[in-house]
């Protein structure tokens, strides 16, 4: 069997859980992924690009004698909030209803069910992984000098503000870039003279060092999502966190309460009083806090680095290659 992928790092040669031998090839738009498809048994794997994913989809269509099986991995996808983006909806749950499987980091598939058609009959949930799995993995400890808020995607900075408001502990945030903020559709509304006064802002150079040294300082690490999201904002900064021995204050939604129970403490979304009253219980209670982290932490170690992350995807992707060969006869 032939992967052809744009995952970065992949093994070169492969072997399935079930014994599945096979190799991999390097492609990086649709035309490399055409040219590389020569086998008869290649496979399409494209990992984080909704458009590319559409794009061969879309090429498929016109050209389908060129046809080869086509797996998304980590779709993002939002709920459309413009009037181009709702004009386009029917063209996107047409396009990716040619997609013949999808691999997501998250369980609770019902908005990408209602918005783009994408069932759980062609998904499949697959553990992500810390990408600082290779830098460090430290114990969990109960100390920490701020309550800190970090990330970018769909992060709703304004109800942290709100509910750190009503408390006197330190906050922290890392100086924000409103670019990438608005890129990824967090909401910061506040300038930065209307923060909070007992926040701080921390400098980031975007490194994974200083995304280190910015998390193990934090007594805690709350991720607050937009109830818009639909997908699994914020995992990775949630699995680094967890990695670097951080309690977790996560808002519900898929990538969160569909995946952790006692590995994080979960509130409602866009509610900054339940934020601040979570905040408050797990600054004080220490045998909470310190609870919660070792869970969290020994969740990370089980999950392994990129190694075992690209195993399970093998894994996921020959397994379903070989269920879809018996039910087509």
């Amino acid at each position: 069997m032939l992967i052809v992928t744009n995952f970065a790092g992949f093994p070169r040669q492969w072997m399935s859980s079930s014994g599945q031998a096979g190799q991999t090839r390097i492609a990086r738009d649709w035309r490399e992924f055409v040219q590389q498809a020569t086998e008869a048994d290649s496979i399409l794997l494209v990992n984080c690009e909704p458009r590319l994913v559409m794009e061969l989809a879309a090429y498929f269509l016109a050209f389908p004698f060129r046809r080869r099986p086509l797996v998304s991995a980590d779709l993002v996808l939002r709920r459309p909030a413009t009037r181009v983006a709702l004009c386009t909806l029917p063209l996107k749950r047409f396009l990716l209803s040619r997609v013949d499987h999808h691999i997501h980091y998250f369980k609770d598939l019902s908005g990408y069910q209602e918005l783009f058609g994408i069932q759980l009959a062609r998904s499949s949930f697959v553990p992500f992984k810390a990408n600082l799995h290779r830098c460090c993995a430290n114990e969990a400890e109960a100390d920490g000098e701020y309550v800190l808020c970090f990330g970018r995607s769909l992060r709703d900075y304004d109800t942290f503000f709100r509910a750190m408001e009503q408390l006197p502990y330190p906050a922290a945030i890392s100086r924000p870039d409103f670019a990438q903020l608005r890129a990824h559709d967090a909401r910061f509304t506040r300038n930065l003279n209307e923060l909070p006064n007992n926040l701080r802002l921390l400098e980031d150079d975007g490194t994974d060092q200083a995304q280190i040294r910015i998390l193990s300082r934090a007594r805690m690490v709350v991720l607050p999502i937009l109830k818009s999201s639909i997908a699994a904002s914020g995992i990775s900064t949630c699995l680094n966190a967890m990695l670097l021995g951080r309690c977790v204050i996560g808002t519900a939604g898929p990538g969160m309460s569909d995946i952790f129970s006692e590995e994080a403490l979960i509130v409602p979304p866009e509610d900054p009083d339940r934020l601040a009253e979570q905040i408050r219980l797990a600054w004080k209670d220490d045998e909470l806090r310190r609870r919660t982290a070792q869970f969290g932490h020994r969740y990370v170690l089980g999950l392994g680095g990129e190694p075992e992350f690209h195993q399970r995807i093998i894994d996921c992707v020959a397994g379903w290659h070989a269920t879809a060969c018996r039910a087509g006869g």
